[in-house]
């Protein structure tokens, strides 16, 4: 069953960071992360996005997950993770998702997302990370700037709802009107929201 959480911003929510407990089989020391901050590596120059990565951290670890037990992943050297099936959670941070995208998809990491969500593992977004879930990840260019040059769009697929993380009342217009020059409906998850999807079920946690 899969047993996605898809966040705008992270576990901001105390809620959202409790429904991650929940997904857990077993007691948080024990839990191994499998933590991806390559979205964040795009703005590496001026630390501001590496910020919210090392947040992101301190909240798995405030949620009893040992500090010996978050593995980063660097990108570019994906087998120093090892087997990823010896992980429970995959926690993908935000940051630029074209830049995102296109390693995992030079990578064939891509590939490894897919298998370990459909094993069953927990798969945490945060932002770009919940946005690559999707079909397509099109609506990231009115917030992300896609000069790393990727031009295939393609989501992982893994549901069929396209997030726009971080919403706020003045993009609407924009988002209207992407719906509707796409024919599609787009999830506003506001920080502090998130999408919860296990198995064929989904709800929003706010």
């Amino acid at each position: 069953m899969k047993k996605l959480l898809l966040t705008s911003s992270g576990f901001s929510n105390s809620k959202i960071g409790e429904e991650f407990l929940k997904l857990l089989d077993k007691n948080p020391t024990d839990v191994k992360v499998l933590f991806i901050p390559t979205a964040s590596e795009y703005k590496l120059e001026n630390g501001e996005e590496m910020f919210y990565v090392k947040e992101s951290e301190k909240e798995l670890i405030g949620l009893g997950i040992s500090k010996e037990n978050i593995f980063w992943l660097d990108i570019k050297s994906i087998a120093t993770a090892g087997d990823i099936h010896d992980y429970d959670v995959m926690y993908v941070c935000g940051g630029n998702t074209f830049y995102l995208m296109c390693h995992l998809k030079n990578t064939g990491f891509d590939k490894k997302i897919i298998e370990f969500v459909n094993a069953g593992k927990v798969y945490v977004g945060v932002s770009a990370g919940s946005v690559i879930i999707g079909p397509n990840i099109r609506i990231s260019a009115h917030f992300d700037l896609n000069d790393i040059g990727l031009k295939d769009f393609t989501g992982l697929n893994l549901t069929d709802t396209i997030i726009c993380p971080h919403y706020q009342r003045k993009e609407e217009s924009i988002i209207d009107k992407f719906e509707k020059e796409n024919n599609c409906e787009v999830l506003r998850l506001k920080d502090g929201q998130a999408m919860e999807i296990l198995g064929d079920i989904s709800n929003i946690i706010e």
